[in-house]
Parts: C-alpha cells; sequence; structure tokens
C-alpha cells in the first residue's frame, strides 16, 4: 500500500532515474571506446561526445516514457528547451572532468595510468553525472515538462497518433438507386 503511493508521488522520478540509468551506460560505453581508441588524448572531448549521444537518447526516452503524460509546449519548443537544457547538463557533467585533469594535475605522468583512470571515472563519470543528472531533473519539471497531464489521452492503450475518420464517400451506383 505504501510502496503504491510512493510510487504514484514518485513515478517520473523513478522513470527518469532509469533512464538516466540507460543512458549512464551508453555514455561509459561510448567515452570508453572513445578514449580508449582514436581520442586518447582527449578525455573531455570523448566524454562530450558520448554525453551528446547519450542526451539524444534521452529526449526519445524520457518524452516518450518518463514525462509521457507532461507538457504544455509545442513539440519543437519543448525539444528545443530539452536541448537548452541537456547542454548546460552536460557543461556540469564536464567540470568535475576538467578539473580533475588540468587543474589537480590528476594526468599521465604526475600519476599512474590506473590512479589518473580511476580519477576520470569518479569526476567524469560518476560525479559529473550525479550533478548533471540532478540539474536536468529539476530543470526538466520546471521548464521543459511544466505541466503534469497535459498529455493525458497519451497516457491510454493504443496508437499514439490521432487518425482522423472520414464517412465512407457513396458511390455512384448507391446514390443513383436513392434518387
Amino acid at each position: 500500500m505504501w510502496l503504491n503511493q510512493l510510487w504514484r508521488k514518485h513515478h517520473e522520478s523513478a522513470k527518469f532515474f532509469l533512464v538516466g540509468g540507460v543512458c549512464f551506460l551508453v555514455t561509459t560505453a561510448i567515452n570508453y571506446l572513445l578514449k580508449l581508441t582514436v581520442l586518447h588524448e582527449k578525455p573531455v572531448t570523448a566524454l562530450a561526445f558520448a554525453t551528446v549521444v547519450a542526451t539524444i537518447l534521452s529526449y526519445v526516452l524520457n518524452r516518450e516514457w518518463s514525462f509521457r503524460t507532461r507538457g504544455g509546449r509545442e513539440q519543437h519548443h519543448e525539444a528545443a528547451l530539452f536541448f537548452a537544457v541537456s547542454a548546460i547538463g552536460i557543461g556540469l557533467n564536464l567540470i568535475p572532468l576538467a578539473v580533475s585533469r588540468y587543474v589537480l594535475d590528476l594526468r599521465v605522468p604526475d600519476v599512474s595510468r590506473p590512479v589518473q583512470e580511476i580519477a576520470d571515472f569518479v569526476s567524469g563519470i560518476l560525479l559529473g553525472t550525479l550533478i548533471a543528472m540532478v540539474f536536468r531533473l529539476w530543470a526538466f519539471k520546471r521548464f521543459v515538462f511544466p505541466h503534469a497531464d497535459a498529455r493525458t489521452e497519451r497516457s491510454r492503450p493504443g496508437p499514439r497518433s490521432k487518425l482522423t475518420r472520414h464517412e465512407p464517400r457513396p458511390s455512384v451506383r448507391n446514390t443513383a438507386e436513392r434518387e
């Protein structure tokens, strides 16, 4: 009973964090794929690219699942706000990694390779993602998807598009028979 009430009260946040977990895995995989291959000298660029890819995935999942009943804006305004908020989130995500690498000098040759990689993971992937995620949750609910239950018709099962139904046109033969 209390679990059901808790879910009803915080279901959007729970879905948002689940989407965030999926995007976290995507970000981590792409980041390390790039960092260990073509962008090994540019870890901030690798993380930025990985975060942009995950942000696009995040938009689709959040709009269609986490905040599917929220809205209040035209879709192109909503998308522009989503990506503006996400751009700020990407900046917030990169700050701890940049500080770790270039202010604290936690990079080779000043530290060993394992220390550099652990510092990169903790600062860029964990701390940066946590800061950005808290900001995004607040900003999405406040600015991007401001009105709860704005798209309630989409919460029904069935097709997501509204089809216009037209009455069948009477055939020429049927029209002649009626006259």
